[in-house]
């Protein structure tokens, strides 16, 4: 969620003209309660920094449980101390965090703001209602309630902030009462009462008092933080699964690739992705994406720059931070990078290419992600074999063999399809071009049959070259070739298919593997009968379009004297 910078200036003005104003306001009109020794002070901002150095992480979601600290730091020092202890604890939380980079900053005074402003909403309710603070004070039914009044106000600014700066600054359209909302308004009043212990505990048997509610609070958060990464590794297991099963269910290679990439860049904090592929001696870029836009990369060598590391060492290799990995590295890798995740695709024990992550965050990945991406990786290599061995499959059942041209199977598909087209007006003709090479069973009889493959495979290449992009070229069969040509009007049709016959005419073909004793190159010079036929000026249907082209050979060019062109004509 990307925040405008006009925002992000002014949420550091509003810090600047708030927060130090008012606290040195708070600290003239509810002077601290320092009686005491300094030692208390310091063991209650030890265990708000404890405190805050453990959020409970809930979907990604931050758990700041300090209320309960704030409650008895409240009570016992007063408004003053409060705000100061919770602005050391947010810059404590943002420091275990780890967010406050580069174009981050501005989430310190937001959440500055937010606790100061929290801090003075509930204190000043507690004291307008007549609430005491300090060592001693006569904790009767009154100041229970009282501090159940700040606890219930502190959580509702709170969230109401937190709401506000979610709608308003970050622009989510996430709904915010969900999972998180219900787990975190639980959690935070069961620690609640935590506070009120805390303080009246701490008036019998002093600074033990910490030890005594600490240690347990502590105790509580590192269960809740095994608990819910656990789960969250079972999420991430069960995503990884169903990407395995999505991947096998593609059927091209470029549709695999794709698919893991968006995937990895949903579930992880990834700013750049490339998956690179084993090709003899050299790692070949198959996908780049640098902030979700296509990147090309020269080859690369093995163990040259991480990726080529990752293929010599075959395994995986992870960086926190640029200042680990920048020695390695072959100048490939973008300059703002930090944490860098590299993973060897491996199939059959064998290194088939390498995924290369990277994020603008240091930390950006954890050590339990490096056995789900292993796991994609496998499903991946399955995927990626699975997808090529289809390819070649179809290629092969739509190819000819021998000129590597589309073949009649294909060819008739496809004329269906773009009938249909001009069925339904996408298309405005259709034109066909059919040609017979004259006199051919002469040429194999002479010079062999090789020879004659290699005049059909010459004349695929040619037929290619001339053709272009403007139409399809198949092989018909035995020595005929067909052309289709989509919005090509009958003329333009025509002209092409004299073009074709000058150029099979005019330019000879060399022979390799003839008969000839000698073993010698010999140039031939055949010619070709061509037909063109018209859509729907000339047919209704996909079979009376290739019929009346044949016609128009045969009728129109090979009876005529061959090596000409001839158009369907109904008359």
């Amino acid at each position: 969620m990307k925040v405008k910078p006009y925002v992000k200036n002014a949420i550091f003005l509003v810090w600047i003209l708030l927060v130090p104003a008012g606290t040195w306001l708070i600290y003239k009109a509810y002077p601290p309660n320092f009686t005491g020794h300094w030692l208390d002070i310091f063991a209650f901002l030890l265990l708000t920094c404890v405190v805050a150095a453990m959020p409970i992480v809930i979907n990604e979601m931050f758990i700041f449980l300090i209320q309960w600290v704030a409650l008895a730091t409240f009570l016992r020092f007063g408004l003053f101390v409060e705000i100061i202890f919770a602005q050391i604890a947010v810059i404590v939380l943002l420091l275990k965090l780890r967010i406050l980079r580069k174009g981050e900053l501005f989430r310190l005074p937001i959440n500055l703001n937010m606790f100061f402003l929290v801090s003075c909403t509930s204190g000043g309710v507690y004291y307008l209602l007549g609430g005491q603070t300090g060592p001693n004070i006569t904790f009767d039914s009154k100041s229970l309630w009282l501090a159940i009044l700040y606890a219930v106000v502190s959580y509702s600014m709170n969230q109401i902030i937190v709401s506000f700066n979610l709608y308003f600054i970050y622009k989510s359209k996430e709904s915010y009462f969900g999972k998180d909302f219900i787990v975190e308004t639980i959690t935070t009043f069961i620690t609640f009462p935590i506070g009120l212990v805390l303080y009246i505990l701490y008036d019998q048997v002093g600074i033990l008092a910490l030890l005594f509610v600490g240690v347990p609070f502590v105790s509580l958060s590192m269960i809740f933080r095994l608990y819910y990464s656990s789960e969250k590794i079972n999420e991430y297991l069960q995503k990884s699964s169903e990407i395995g099963h999505q991947m096998a269910e593609r059927l091209k290679v470029d549709d695999v690739v794709e698919l893991l990439i968006l995937k990895l860049s949903e579930m992880l904090p990834v700013d750049y992705a490339y998956i690179l592929e084993v090709k003899e001696d050299e790692l070949i870029l198959v996908r780049g994406i640098e902030g979700g836009v296509p990147n090309e990369l020269p080859p690369v060598k093995k163990n040259q720059g991480i990726s080529g590391m990752v293929w010599g060492e075959q395994k995986t290799l992870i960086y926190s931070a640029r200042k680990e990995w920048r020695q390695y590295s072959n100048g490939h890798i973008p300059e703002d990078a930090e944490s860098i995740l590299g993973v060897p695709i491996v199939r059959s024990k064998k290194v088939i290419g390498v995924l290369l992550l990277a994020s603008k965050r240091k930390r950006a990945f954890e050590n339990f992600q490096l056995m789900i991406i292993d796991i994609l990786c496998s499903h991946f290599a399955v995927a990626i074999e699975n997808a090529k061995h289809y390819e070649l499959t179809k290629m092969q059942s739509e190819h000819c063999s021998l000129t590597k041209l589309f073949n009649y199977r294909y060819f008739e598909n496809m004329l269906t399809e773009e009938f249909e087209k001009l069925m339904r007006f996408e298309r405005r003709t259709l034109s066909l071009i059919l040609l017979d090479i004259d006199h051919f069973k002469i040429v194999n009889d002479t010079y062999g049959h090789q020879s004659g493959n290699e005049i059909l495979f010459e004349l695929a290449n040619r037929l290619s070259k001339l053709v272009g992009d403007r139409g399809t070229v198949a092989r018909y069969g035995g020595e005929e070739f067909v052309v289709l040509l989509p919005d090509t009007a009958k003329e333009e049709a025509y002209q092409m298919a004299e073009q074709i016959r000058q150029m099979i005419s005019n330019w000879p073909f060399t022979l390799k593997q003839s008969l000839d004793i000698d073993n010698t190159q010999q140039k031939v010079m055949i010619t070709a009968s061509i037909g063109v036929a018209t859509a729907p000026e000339d047919a209704e249907d996909a079979l009376a379009l290739i019929r009346h082209a044949d016609r128009a050979l045969y009728v129109g060019a090979k009876r005529a004297g061959r090596n000409r062109v001839a158009e369907y004509s109904s008359c």
